[in-house]
């Protein structure tokens, strides 16, 4: 009897600003809460309607640009938020290039 090694199915998710598929754990998810709360989730799991950013600091600046979560989410976002998100895909990209 021989053993099959079973390969791992990556998830995959898409990327609202580029329209690629990336593996989920190149990807960061942003939160719309019943609230209208948006926010960053480094977890995944928190509740509300998500969208994926890949962790390309240009595809962060492009949102910002384009407004693309306003779109997404259909209501108006705060500047700041994108700051935050540009800092925040910078920073992870940075770690990643570390390890």
């Amino acid at each position: 009897m021989t053993q099959t090694k079973k390969t791992k199915k990556i998830p995959m998710r898409k990327c609202v600003v580029s329209g690629q598929m990336f593996p989920k754990k190149e990807l960061v998810r942003i939160v719309k809460t019943q609230d209208n709360e948006v926010f960053i989730d480094p977890s995944g799991r928190k509740n509300g309607r998500g969208a994926y950013i890949a962790l390309v600091p240009e595809y962060a600046e492009k949102a910002r640009k384009e407004k693309t979560f306003n779109k997404v989410f259909g209501i108006n976002i705060a500047d700041d938020f994108y700051d935050q998100l540009y800092e925040y895909v910078d920073h992870q990209k940075a770690r990643q290039e570390l390890l």
